[in-house]
């Protein structure tokens, strides 16, 4: 199961967890991703997709 946005390519983020003595370890910061169903307008029927939170907040904005 990919972890990546089907509608605006957004990916897995590296960063760096850091303690309260300032020790740096790896750390993987991955996107929200919920599974929605989109009504196409082009298809004319239900698409089930995996989009990030921050897609569906603007979702009205883009034309499937």
């Amino acid at each position: 199961m990919s972890k990546i946005c089907q509608l605006s390519g957004k990916f897995a983020n590296n960063g760096n967890k850091v303690s309260h003595s300032n020790v740096k370890t790896k750390k993987i910061q991955n996107v929200n991703l919920q599974v929605k169903r989109i009504w196409s307008v082009k298809k004319n029927c239900w698409i089930r997709m995996k989009v990030s939170s921050k897609v569906i907040k603007s979702l009205h904005k883009i034309k499937l």
